[in-house]
């Protein structure tokens, strides 16, 4: 199941809750029963680089389209 990221309103802490995609988000934390907000998070990955293409993974000069196939 996810982690979401849920903000305490009366503190500020951040708490990290896990639940279900299809549930609700929580208004209130279900241990505490303090007032909490989702806020959104950064995604895990990052792409840096000038591009990612299929030709970026092969060596220069050959095509990979080409031929007959079973050498």
């Amino acid at each position: 199941m996810p982690t979401y990221l849920y903000k305490d309103l009366n503190t500020g802490e951040i708490y990290e809750l896990v639940q279900s995609m299809r549930d609700e988000p929580y208004t209130v934390h279900p241990e505490t029963g303090a007032a909490v907000k989702r806020v959104l998070a950064r995604p895990a990955i990052a792409f840096k680089g000038s591009g990612f293409y299929v030709t970026d993974s092969r060596p220069a000069g050959k095509s990979g389209g080409e031929g007959g196939g079973g050498e």
